[in-house]
């Protein structure tokens, strides 16, 4: 009791001291460590640490309303994750669909202006996933305030190569050359064609779980973000977690590459 006690009292405290701060208005978050926390604390299957890992989404998402975060990110589903067994992705997937769903319908986000978007290589996901990924998109088409981006069947390398292949179909398409649009690329050109055109770059992406690399996740977008590492497992990952990144966040001078 005394321990909940002083972590309140800190809570409060850096919640505090970031009301005037400048904080990021694009979090992309990695939320790694699922699996690890399931074995390590003996529960019954991994799916129960993907269950855990999914019930932390939504306070992530109170969070991030609370201090103003206009665009948030989420790593649901990488594209190696498409390799696992066929039981263990038919249950990830699940779980996804049914958060996603109960994100898109839940009342408090509707209220506070929640829009849902999916991003990845949706055509390799399961027909029922895809659906359900579509439905929420379409029930939050409306929300203006916190932009949800749920990365699903996503890798950077691939979204590159769409991305690429999207360009060269446009411009091929509309009578050039291929040796005209060669002559003629820059980064403005093909960033319309990425998953997330439309959508700034993160400012910040957080990894949970301890690992120090950014696993292919926004490779284009992540060019001038910073980034913050956790020790903390994602379903273990607390509101203290999240106010340290943004304070870390707060206190660096960004340069963007100058």
């Amino acid at each position: 009791m005394v321990r909940n006690l002083v972590y309140r009292i800190y809570e409060r405290r850096l919640a505090g001291s970031l009301r005037d701060a400048v904080l990021p208005r694009h979090v992309g978050v990695i939320l790694d460590g699922n699996r690890r926390y399931a074995r390590e604390r003996g529960l019954s299957t991994v799916a129960d640490g993907h269950r855990l890992g999914a019930g932390k989404i939504q306070h992530l998402l109170d969070w991030c309303h609370e201090f103003g975060v206009d665009h948030v990110t989420l790593w649901l589903l990488s594209t190696d994750n498409l390799s696992r067994t066929d039981a263990e992705l038919a249950e990830l997937t699940k779980i996804i669909g049914d958060t996603v769903t109960a994100i898109a319908d839940n009342p408090r986000n509707r209220s506070r202006g929640f829009r849902i978007t999916p991003v990845g290589a949706l055509d390799a996901l399961p027909d029922e996933l895809r659906l359900r990924l579509k439905q929420a998109a379409d029930r939050t088409s409306a929300g203006n305030r916190l932009h949800v981006q749920v990365a699903v069947g996503y890798g950077g390398r691939q979204e590159i190569i769409d991305a690429v292949r999207g360009l060269l179909q446009q411009r091929l398409a509309d009578g050039d050359t291929l040796e005209q649009v060669i002559a003629g690329l820059t980064p403005d050109l093909l960033a319309p064609h990425l998953y997330t055109t439309g959508t700034p770059d993160p400012d910040l992406i957080i990894r949970t779980s301890g690992e120090i690399r950014l696993s292919g996740f926004l490779l284009w977008q992540s060019a001038h973000s910073e980034f913050h590492f956790t020790d903390a497992y994602w379903p273990a990952f607390r509101k203290i977690d999240f106010l340290r990144a943004l304070r870390d966040f707060a206190g660096r001078q960004r340069r963007f590459g100058r």
